[in-house]
């Protein structure tokens, strides 16, 4: 199925009400560590224009700022701007957050010098269309540097887990394949050249394999609302399948969770 058969609006309405769902900001705030190293891989410099891409609350954006760069944040879910917006105030940093679909960006050409991702224009439903923006919006010369989970990761685990729940939409590719390099390769293509690969793994520290599976249920937009459609029986059922693609890749004995999860951090250079 190509492209053009997809209804890539639909979904993507959709994804907005998702993330819209629940308060994924309680998730995505114990990730910024994987900004704060993707910033640090990438480089910055103080001064130069930075973009973040499905920035949620501002991680990488924040970041950008706190190391005096002109920081940009782009999401299309409104509240998570929104909080984004009072992170920056409280760090008494400027930020520029807009209100905005990663595949289809309002900026012109060329815009910044450096175009960060973490973990988020990896769930744009149109692969392509979303690298093809990130080129076009990044200054040739600039930088592009993402942090997207792997497909064997235990987040790549757990989305397939919520995928036999929720089948993703026919001809929408699984976000997990950002982490891959032959992924990148063949989105990217000649137009950037990769100087760094590098695999890290983010710990999710956890009191529980069955408090992971509580936090993402009540937080984790789309998995709040994939949880609100289920019944009760099912709702328990979900509740340990999330709970046992947790305690699979716990590495302690003593109760709580300690479960490291592979992602792939890259950094390019564009060059056309």
């Amino acid at each position: 199925m190509t492209s053009t058969t997809v209804d890539f609006a639909s979904i993507k309405q959709a994804q907005r009400a998702g993330w819209q769902t629940g308060d994924y900001t309680r998730v995505g705030h114990t990730l910024q560590i994987m900004a704060e190293l993707l910033v640090e891989s990438a480089d910055v410099r103080a001064g130069q224009r930075v973009l973040d891409v499905a920035c949620g609350q501002g991680n990488a954006a924040i970041a950008a700022a706190l190391r005096f760069a002109e920081a940009t944040g782009l999401d299309y879910a409104a509240n998570l701007l929104e909080v984004g917006r009072r992170r920056a105030a409280v760090e008494q940093v400027p930020v520029t957050f807009v209100d905005g679909d990663a595949e289809n960006m309002p900026f012109p050409d060329g815009s910044f010098d450096l175009s960060l991702s973490t973990v988020g224009v990896m769930f744009a439903p149109n692969h392509q269309q979303a690298a093809d923006e990130l080129v076009r919006v990044t200054a040739v010369g600039g930088k592009i540097a993402l942090a997207c989970w792997t497909p064997t990761s235990m987040v790549g685990q757990m989305f397939k887990t919520v995928a036999k729940w929720a089948p993703p939409p026919s001809g929408v590719r699984p976000p997990a394949l950002w982490g891959t390099q032959e992924h990148l390769d063949e989105l990217f293509g000649e137009r950037v050249e990769w100087i760094s690969f590098a695999k890290r793994e983010y710990v999710f520290r956890y009191h529980s394999p069955e408090h992971f599976s509580e936090w993402f249920r009540e937080f984790y937009g789309p998995i709040t609302r994939l949880a609100g459609t289920l019944s009760e029986k099912d709702l328990d059922q979900f509740s340990g399948d999330l709970a046992q693609v947790a305690l699979h890749h716990n590495r302690v004995s003593d109760g709580t969770l300690v479960a490291p999860a592979e992602y792939l951090e890259v950094v390019g250079v564009r060059r056309s």
